[in-house]
């Protein structure tokens, strides 16, 4: 596979800087922050006390504290949620607006991106690398437009912030991050753990984003899944055939055993289950 560069318009970068911004996010986010050196990244969220995804992002490690890869379209809101919990911490928080995310994959070895950081994707391997650094720099090493990329991230399974996820909506479990290294279970206490501890423990995430094909046109972002006349989700986001659905498995798999059709709208869908996915999708094992 030809390596693929991608700059992600619709990504930003928040700093969260000084003596205790590694104890500050390590006691926010879903993720474990403490064995990161320099460079290395982890993946999470930042939740509301009832346990349901507010930010998901990025946290980078620096020499000089955290870099988030977030979403655009939240990354103020990020900064002013940051800001209430910080206290009398000593750190500083705000945005980068001099920097940019890349996305690169299909290949083992990351590229020669002078004046970037580049760090694994830490969801799934496939996904390969991310980069941060400046605007003009990535822009000009780019090699695949923005469609190229969620047809990538869509084949993967792999939610996005903004179009999938959502601000408020989805537990951490639904988004399948305790299946893309994204909630650690044996971390101390963060905002919202207590929820996302039970979830695991009982089981009872019976919703979750899953990947779906279809033939022919588009289907829009919002469209009911059913089968049976009976309601099993939504679709999130689509291209190319390709798409992310929120489903119950539950459902879906008492659908799968009556024989009945997967319907988006009035269009035959397919379910699928992602080659990371430790839980089952309609029978599999």
């Amino acid at each position: 596979m030809t390596m693929s560069i991608t700059l992600l318009s619709n990504r930003a970068v928040v700093a969260v800087e000084g003596a205790d911004a590694r104890e500050f996010l390590h006691s926010l986010l879903t993720s474990d922050l403490l064995p990161l050196t320099t460079g290395q990244a982890a993946y999470g969220a930042l939740l509301t006390p009832q346990g349901k995804i507010l930010f998901d992002l990025f946290a980078v490690a620096t020499e000089a504290g955290f870099l988030l890869d977030a979403a655009a379209a939240t990354a103020e809101d990020l900064v002013k949620r940051l800001t209430m919990y910080r206290l009398r911490r000593k750190i500083e928080i705000g945005l980068k607006a001099d920097l940019a995310i890349a996305a690169i994959w299909g290949s083992d070895v990351p590229p020669e991106l002078e004046g970037a950081m580049l760090f694994r994707d830490p969801r799934a391997a496939a996904m390969g690398w991310r980069g941060i650094g400046p605007m003009a720099r990535l822009e000009a090493a780019a090699t695949a437009d923005a469609d190229r990329y969620e047809a990538h991230r869509m084949a993967l399974g792999i939610a996005d912030s903004s179009r999938d996820i959502g601000t408020g909506q989805l537990f951490p479990h639904e988004a399948n991050l305790d299946q893309l290294n994204g909630v650690s279970f044996t971390k101390g206490c963060y905002v919202g753990q207590e929820v996302v501890s039970r979830m695991e423990h009982r089981g009872t995430a019976r919703s979750r984003i899953v990947p779906v094909r279809f033939d022919g046109r588009e289907i829009a972002p919002e469209t009911a899944i059913s089968a049976g006349g009976r309601s099993l989700g939504r679709i999130l986001s689509t291209i190319d055939g390709r798409g992310l659905a929120l489903m119950r498995l539950d459902r879906a798999e008492a659908a799968r055993a009556a024989g009945e059709e997967f319907l988006a709208g009035d269009m035959a869908i397919a379910v699928e289950r992602p080659e990371w996915a430790r839980y089952r999708v309609m029978g599999d094992a």
